[in-house]
């Protein structure tokens, strides 16, 4: 991806999640929100490296996927809204989007759960020859579960093609890493045979997971990516916590803008102007599509099911 691509990829995302908190509170989307914001880096690093073909799973907070992966984004909002349009037909809201012709095969509310799911389709792809790589999402929060464990641990056994990338944001909901685990996610992925890096950098996070991706597609068998961000707004919903007593503005200070650092690498500000621009106008149509959307009706109440 160009340079105007990653920004617009990157501002997109920030920019229809803004649209969200801004909305939130007229009661038009149908569905908890767990925001992005901060996060956008380690989806569009990675999706940028992937190609169409390859598949990814993701979390309850996993709007930066879906759009970085090629979501549709009048669908994305449309789901939100709980509306027939939207990309799981108003029935799933904003944990369980999906999009499979964008390679996209699922979310979910449920920590960890989509990580053996995604270890199972990379499973798969082995016994099939395939060259498709899998990309899982997850929280920090998610590599205290015991599938966890079991999934890097056959992942690493049978050399999986899959690449597990961890979205550190330091909480799981409101208990800090450092009260959690008294080692490195890192390291515990590495003493269960799974090659691990971490980032926290506009640069290294676009570099590791480059290069990882390239490892997995080249035959290398599973790894993990850390990717550590700040979770600017709170757990679920469209507010601020930092009066809340479980963390402080000021722990975040250090943390740098990946839309900010995306900007930078483009050609002057007017690309930036010009980007804004488009992507705005995107994502007002996005909304106005979705306001005037039906919702299911109610013959639609049993399609769609497995039993």
């Amino acid at each position: 991806m160009t340079p105007e691509e990653i920004f617009r990829a990157m501002y997109r995302i920030r920019r229809v999640e803004e649209k969200c908190c801004e909305v939130y509170a007229s009661d038009k989307i149908q569905s908890p929100i767990h925001l992005s914001i901060g996060q956008e880096l380690a989806s569009v690093a990675v999706c940028a490296a992937l190609r169409k073909t390859d598949k990814v799973f993701g979390s309850y907070r996993s709007h930066a996927l879906y759009l970085a992966k090629g979501g549709k984004l009048r669908a994305f909002v449309a789901e939100l809204y709980g509306k027939s349009t939207g990309c799981a037909r108003g029935k799933g809201g904003s944990m369980h989007l999906v999009e499979p012709e964008a390679g996209l095969l699922g979310t979910s509310a449920i920590v960890g759960s989509l990580i053996p799911v995604a270890t199972g389709y990379a499973w798969a792809q082995k016994l099939k020859g395939s060259s498709v790589v899998t990309v899982c999402f997850f929280g920090d929060g998610a590599t205290e579960e015991g599938c966890y464990f079991e999934a890097l641990n056959f992942a690493a056994l049978h050399s999986l093609p899959i690449l597990f990338v961890c979205e550190n944001n330091g909480y799981a909901i409101h208990t800090p890493l450092t009260a959690r685990q008294s080692t490195s996610i890192t390291s515990r992925a590495q003493a269960i045979g799974v090659p691990a890096i971490s980032t926290m950098t506009y640069e290294g996070t676009m570099r590791a997971a480059e290069s990882l991706v390239d490892r997995v597609a080249s035959g290398y068998g599973a790894t993990l990516l850390e990717v550590r961000a700040p979770r600017m707004k709170e757990h679920v919903g469209p507010g601020e916590d930092w009066g809340q007593g479980y963390r402080k503005r000021e722990t975040e200070a250090g943390w740098t803008d990946p839309v900010e650092c995306a900007e930078q690498d483009l050609d002057g500000p007017a690309v930036a102007a010009r980007i804004r621009a488009e992507v705005d106008a995107e994502v007002a149509f996005a909304f106005a599509f979705a306001a005037a959307s039906p919702y299911p009706g109610p013959e639609e109440l049993m399609e769609h099911l497995h039993g």
